[in-house]
């Protein structure tokens, strides 16, 4: 196996890149529900952080993830300014996606706000943390290991022929649980596909959804910000890019790559990323799943 060359799609790997800058929410992308789990509007509140620098927002990249989950019955909102007490009122599943870290930090949260989510999960609220390819995973790294999580911030490269994305199914690291039976035979999922992101462990307690096959590789831009593909890194073999616990009375997810959950796309090469893409036919029906689960709704 070789690993194959993102560049060859046309995408380069670094957050400063103008490819990467590049990536649009894919306004055309199906974001309908064919059984959807509430009447419209009536579902659990799930907001979208907005507060911490997010790469990901409700009227950006994480537009069509919104839309798909409003089809499903859920009220969606922004969750803008710190995390305290008041802004978790009336919220059922909080989703965290790819922070930034402000200047002169390493976290993008402080360590009032990592306390607070820790005792609102902890007394029943559910959080949805991703945290992608470097250098979300390292603003994210204290609030994961606040929860027992360890994110590698790098690249997380996939031994594998061809472009993205990569592909989990069941015996190659797609694990079983609610997230992946669904409430029946059609919501179930038997495979998954993911677009880089980064790698982490998991606490004892933790189920895996995604495992890293072994010869995966988190890899760090060279001095001039290039991925090379020397074999060299850290190796993540058996570590994790999805993972869901339960914690306390709450309910906890944490996944190392964003773009699997919504729609997106690079106008330069047509390159789809998400559930808009041909190669990802269950990641819509995931998404879904995750966020049933979240809020103790039909996948319970």
């Amino acid at each position: 196996m070789r690993f194959a060359a993102v560049a060859a799609l046309g995408l380069a790997l670094t957050f400063a890149s103008p490819a990467l800058a590049q990536q649009e929410p894919d306004a055309a992308a199906d974001v309908s529900v064919t059984r959807p789990a509430w009447p419209a509007g009536a579902g659990p509140v799930a907001a979208l952080d907005e507060g911490h620098r997010n790469f990901h927002t409700l009227d950006g990249r994480y537009g069509p993830f919104a839309a798909l989950l409003r089809s499903d019955g859920y009220q969606v909102r922004a969750a803008r300014g710190p995390i305290t007490a008041e802004s978790l009122k009336g919220v059922r599943v909080l989703m965290i996606a790819n922070a930034r870290a402000p200047e002169g930090s390493s976290s993008a949260f402080t360590l009032e706000e990592i306390a607070m989510l820790k005792a609102w999960v902890g007394q029943g609220g559910s959080l949805l943390l991703i945290a992608d390819h470097m250098p979300f995973a390292g603003a994210a790294t204290t609030l994961g290991q606040a929860f027992g999580f360890t994110f590698e911030d790098g690249y997380t490269q996939i031994p594998r022929e061809g472009p993205l994305p990569d592909i989990f199914t069941p015996g190659q690291g797609l694990g079983r649980h609610a997230v992946t039976t669904g409430r029946s035979a059609s919501e179930r999922i038997d495979e998954l596909a993911t677009f880089t992101g980064s790698a982490f462990t998991a606490p004892a307690g933790a189920v895996p959804i995604l495992t890293l096959p072994a010869g995966s590789k988190a890899i760090k831009p060279d001095a001039e910000g290039r991925i090379v593909r020397d074999g060299s890194g850290v190796d993540v073999g058996g570590w994790l890019q999805g993972a869901v616990m339960d914690y306390g009375k709450g309910r906890l997810a944490v996944f190392g790559e964003a773009g699997m959950f919504s729609a997106q796309i690079v106008r330069q090469n047509d390159f789809r990323m998400g559930f808009n893409s041909p190669r990802a036919p269950r990641n819509k029906q995931f998404a879904l799943n995750l966020l049933h689960w979240l809020s103790g709704g039909p996948a319970r």
